[in-house]
């Protein structure tokens, strides 16, 4: 029982503490304009799509049970990473009050962000302090979320992403739709045709085999290497016992952008902490293996604050909360921090396969995307808020819980996430269908009489023995599934009657004569 201590505003008293915020509503890419099922239909009837994402999905998920089947303790690597995870989550804190003495005594800056919007000023703000009217970009979840592009170049800063597949999507004007690979909707032939659109002297002959496709990339981006004075990465890690940052990656552009530049800007989201550096023998163990199927990253690029006379000589950490600091006050969603980033659980996720990512209007797309997005940004932000039907962007299968390095129980999550959207969403058709059912179940009479007239219902339905609809507010669950009539006979009362009878005392017999063959049975 709550004891008033003062004025109050609805149910929260003076000190009590606060609710954490969630990300600012209408600011970044944390909220589609529509809700999972009307966007998820037009998807749908993308052939091209559903054929690309079937590929490169079943591609990525065969090299990665080749590449963990090798690997005697993938299953204590997996709990290990969940432990270590779990425990950076119970010590956040002091965790990241760590972080920030280490990079400040190795020369480097941390800044505080709230919010997405704060981060995008920071990262405004140092910019236009180097001169500098561009920036050149590793990919970066963190950055994509905040909407840092369409900020920056809003303030007439131009910013390039240079991991081929984020400037594939760039060049498209579109937007990412994996965590991992986010042109994983495109094939060669388009990637083709946005070079030869946007990329100035480009040969027309260009093929589409992914070997020119590369090297049109990389004379493109090569310059920009050589003459741009600001990078901007995110980070797959951060060290808070030594303040040492960490970006892997497949193709070198990153090493390119965290070596070259004068001013290195690293925005971070608070959940990539590690608490030693020991930990990185887990995770980049776990991480390559779930992501890309590799059984190691390429480049994997670390770095401490600044080194004079090597590499940038100003360095700046952005630690971003953005409703991160909510999730984590969720005793059961928290969970969903611990996420490593590494797409695994969407390359086996059946409605992923077949919606691809943009179905889910948020930065962070699949299974993780569905629990995540709601835990960042909420679900009841705004009147019929399209994350609320992010939760419902599942089968519940558990092929996510099977495949996450880190065992996230991703369908748990979205179990827990309905749970709360229900309690919030107040009296709908749905919940008063469902008391009305267990006011029935609980009174047998009423119980069986219900079952007789359901019976009834049998003459509307059709040839097949089945519903093609039902009426409001059931005709959701007939648009998608068979609904079956009802059978001509309750199992309560065929159990009750002659024949119910003499079927249970047959497979008695039957039982007592298998045990009279075979003794060791019955003990």
């Amino acid at each position: 029982m709550s004891i008033p201590t003062g004025p109050s505003t609805g149910g929260t008293f003076l000190g009590m503490p606060a609710v954490p915020p969630r990300s600012p509503y209408g600011t970044g890419h944390l909220r589609g304009e529509r809700t999972f099922p009307a966007a998820a239909q037009d998807e749908l009837g993308n052939e091209q799509l559903r054929r690309n994402l079937g590929r490169a999905t079943h591609s990525i998920r065969a090299k990665r049970l080749d590449v963990t089947g090798e690997l005697p303790d993938w299953e204590h690597l997996r709990d290990a990473g969940s432990a270590i995870k779990t425990d950076t989550m119970n010590r956040l804190p002091e965790l990241l009050e760590q972080l920030e003495r280490k990079v400040t005594e190795h020369g480097g800056t941390v800044h505080w962000a709230r919010d997405g919007v704060e981060a995008n000023e920071i990262v405004t703000r140092l910019v236009r302090r180097t001169g500098s009217d561009e920036v050149l970009k590793v990919k970066s979840m963190a950055t994509q979320e905040i909407g840092l592009n369409e900020h920056l170049e809003s303030q007439g800063i131009a910013a390039l992403e240079t991991d081929l597949a984020e400037l594939i999507v760039q060049l498209a004007d579109d937007r990412p739709s994996h965590i991992l690979v986010p042109a994983i909707h495109r094939n060669r032939d388009e990637i083709r045709e946005i070079f030869l659109r946007r990329i100035p002297g480009v040969d027309p002959a260009l093929g589409a085999a992914p070997a020119e496709l590369a090297a049109v990339a990389r004379a493109y981006l090569r310059e920009k290497f050589m003459t741009a004075k600001v990078a901007v990465s995110g980070a797959n890690f951060g060290i808070a016992e030594t303040g040492t940052l960490s970006v892997v990656e497949s193709e070198g552009n990153g090493r390119m952008c965290l070596t070259l530049p004068e001013t290195l800007i690293t925005v971070m989201g608070i959940e990539k902490v590690l608490p030693r550096f020991q930990d990185l023998e887990v995770f980049l163990q776990l991480l390559p293996r779930s992501s890309t199927g590799e059984r190691m990253n390429p480049y994997t690029s670390l770095w401490t604050g600044v080194t004079s006379g090597d590499g940038p000589q100003e360095f700046h950490l952005v630690l971003l909360d953005n409703g991160r600091t909510a999730a984590l006050a969720d005793s059961i969603g928290r969970e969903a921090l611990n996420c490593i980033r590494c797409s695994a659980c969407l390359n086996v996720c059946p409605v992923y396969e077949r919606t691809g990512g943009h179905a889910y209007g948020s930065t962070y797309p699949g299974p993780i995307g569905a629990v995540l997005t709601p835990q960042l940004a909420g679900m009841h932000a705004a009147k019929d808020d399209p994350n609320s039907s992010l939760p419902y962007a599942s089968s519940l299968c558990g092929a996510c819980f099977d495949a996450c390095p880190v065992k996230i129980d991703i369908p748990s999550l979205l179990v827990e996430l309905r749970h709360q959207h229900t309690e919030e969403s107040g009296t709908t058709a749905e919940g008063l269908a469902m008391k009305a059912a267990a006011a029935v179940m609980k009174r047998p009479k009423l119980f069986t009489a219900a079952q007789k007239t359901a019976g009834l219902g049998r003459v509307l339905a059709g040839r097949d023995g089945t519903f093609s609809r039902l009426p409001p507010p059931f005709q959701g669950w007939s648009d998608s599934r068979d609904t079956p009539a009802p059978p001509p006979q309750s199992f309560r009362s065929w159990f009750a009657s002659a024949e119910g009878a003499a079927t249970m005392r047959a497979a008695a017999e039957e039982g007592a004569r298998h045990t009279d063959d075979d003794p060791q049975e019955a003990q």
